[in-house]
């Protein structure tokens, strides 16, 4: 079993989607409930065993940099008024020493480009993609259950889910080989291809696992779809060497790279604690049932 120990975080995107918030807050800072985005795909990837995180950031990300550093002021005042709880929470932001690096994209140039700028932080060593816009709700992580299939498997992996055909568009799509349980061995992968010829309804989401050839294949790489170095074509072109899998998690999806998505998982995210779920219930069925009264 190869252990996979470092993880990449594409976070240079611009987050247009979300203007005017994200003029000053980077898209991966803002809070789903009391946690920024950020936070919830590093902690599925602690959860998988990740001991070292790299974040191709941008500029303007400098908020993203500081959220996981120490802020002694804070720490120090609420010692002082004694705040337990508070600094427990802090504890969550906490990352060892030496764990984190950051690497400068000057441009969002596509996910290709992004992964392509870790190469030195990675070296010679499979190695995890996450994008935190994905965020996935399971009682146990998806990157965690890949790791778990990829001891097995090898090669590159992509998380997979159904997504109706009508959806395929937005995706990039499996082309299916064979498949067995939870893992589809694939010939390739078709990015966002009409539905009438979507070689299948397996859609990959933000989930990776890589060999590091990809980054022999990203060198050579000239730009795909939208003028971009795509990811996807750099796996495509290494499917005879390493092969590809797509592996259907366990969870529920949000796309909280749109506005519909993260309204989504904070009202789900909501609901899932404890001493919120009571009252916020109550106020989304009244919400409900005033919507029926109207109707």
């Amino acid at each position: 079993m190869t252990h996979i120990r470092k993880a990449v975080f594409p976070v240079a995107g611009l987050g247009t989607r979300f203007l005017p918030a994200t003029k000053s807050v980077p898209k991966e800072m803002l809070p789903l409930v009391d946690r920024p985005l950020i936070q919830y795909a590093v902690d599925e990837a602690r959860q998988a065993g990740i001991e070292e995180f790299i974040f191709v950031t941008a500029a303007g990300k400098g908020a993203l940099e500081d959220y996981f550093d120490t802020a002694a002021a804070l720490e120090q005042r609420l010692a002082k008024n004694g705040k337990k709880d508070a600094l427990a929470t802090l504890e969550q932001t906490r990352m060892p020493e030496g764990t984190l690096s950051f690497v400068r994209q000057d441009q969002p140039r596509g996910l290709g480009h992004a992964v392509k700028l870790a190469r030195r932080a990675v070296g010679d060593e499979p190695f995890a993609v996450l994008l935190p816009d994905d965020v996935i709700r399971a009682p146990r992580g998806a990157l965690a259950q890949m790791v778990e299939a990829h001891a097995q498997t090898g090669g590159h992996m992509v998380a997979t889910m159904n997504v109706p055909r009508a959806k395929t568009s937005s995706y990039g799509v499996l082309d299916v080989d064979s498949e067995n349980g939870k893992i589809a061995k694939a010939r390739g992968m078709v990015e966002k291809p009409r539905p009438e010829v979507a070689p299948s309804t397996l859609a990959v989401i933000g989930r990776y696992i890589l060999q590091p050839s990809i980054f022999d294949r990203l060198a050579v790489q000239g730009p795909g779809a939208g003028g971009e170095l795509q990811l996807t074509d750099a796996i495509n072109a290494d499917v005879a060497d390493a092969g590809v899998c797509g592996f259907r998690f366990a969870g529920q999806r949000f796309d909280c790279g749109s506005v519909q998505g993260f309204v989504q998982a904070t009202t789900q995210f909501a609901l899932d604690r404890a001493e919120l779920s009571g009252e916020y219930a109550e106020f989304l069925n009244g919400l409900q049932a005033g919507l029926q009264q109207a109707a």
